[in-house]
């Protein structure tokens, strides 16, 4: 189901300057699964560009869609200033609804956003923009608060600014995902898993998190968010002073495809 009160165009710089896309090694294992040179693809909640971006890099020729103005504007601006506008084109769009033509795609991919879309509907309009034998990724990358004292600390401060906020602790695994992707029509081939430690200095992990659901993009105003923002600061000073910071982070990827033998 869709998730309400969130608004991740916010911070579109933040999300383009600090939030750290999946590392190489994600997209390496992409390319054992799927050739990406020359494929067309689609890169569903884009945001800035981060995942159509690198897709574009090793050759594919992608479209991203997003329904925020900010984050396609961030993307079509980074596409210019990485030499990559040609292979990468970014809409506003509902991921529910895409004014494309049936059949346009052979890969599909979900970075970080897929728990946002209202999934039965996200499902039939990939569903229908794959050819057959088409592939969907599904991926997440996620700190991880239970085993990483600063993104528990972290966490600690946001839940102090915004006691209601739902999604601490989390472990950055997504099973269920696997069979409510099967019940869309969907033939499962793998999941893969792994963690990585990831590098921030002091302003890139205050950038991020400004791009958490749980502050910037959720339900704290803009003064809440400076005084997180200046507590979270003076935290990491005090208790996490050398940097850089290895947050450890988990990506968790789901693979399935179309039927070959679905009508085109």
């Amino acid at each position: 189901m869709a998730m309400t009160g969130v608004d991740f165009g916010r911070h579109s710089n933040d999300y383009a300057q600090h939030r750290p896309g999946f590392p190489h090694s994600f997209y390496d294992r992409l390319e054992t699964i799927v050739a990406l040179k020359g494929i067309a693809a689609l890169d569903l909640g884009t945001g800035p560009g981060v995942v159509a971006l690198e897709l574009a890099r090793r050759g594919a020729n992608v479209i991203g869609i997003d329904i925020s103005r900010n984050q396609i504007d961030a993307a079509r601006h980074l596409a210019a200033d990485r030499g990559l506008s040609e292979r990468a084109r970014f809409l506003i769009s509902r991921v529910e609804e895409i004014h494309l033509p049936d059949n346009s795609f052979d890969l599909a991919t979900a970075g970080q956003c897929w728990g946002w879309f209202d999934e039965p509907l996200a499902m039939r309009e990939v569903m229908r923009l794959l050819g057959p034998g088409g592939w969907l990724i599904v991926g997440q990358f996620c700190y991880l608060p239970r085993l990483d004292e600063v993104a528990r600390a972290t966490e600690r401060l946001i839940l102090e600014q915004n006691p209601d906020w739902k999604m601490a602790h989390f472990d950055g695994l997504y099973p269920w995902r696997i069979d409510a992707l099967i019940s869309g029509g969907f033939e499962f081939v793998e999941q893969f898993c792994y963690d990585h430690a990831q590098p921030f200095t002091h302003e890139s992990w205050r950038g991020r998190i400004r791009t958490c659901n749980g502050v910037g993009s959720g339900a704290m105003k803009d003064e809440q968010v400076a005084t997180f923002d200046a507590e979270l600061a003076e935290m990491l000073r005090r208790e996490f002073p050398h940097e850089p910071l290895a947050i450890r982070h988990r990506i968790w990827a789901v693979v399935v495809r179309k039927p070959q033998d679905a009508a085109r």
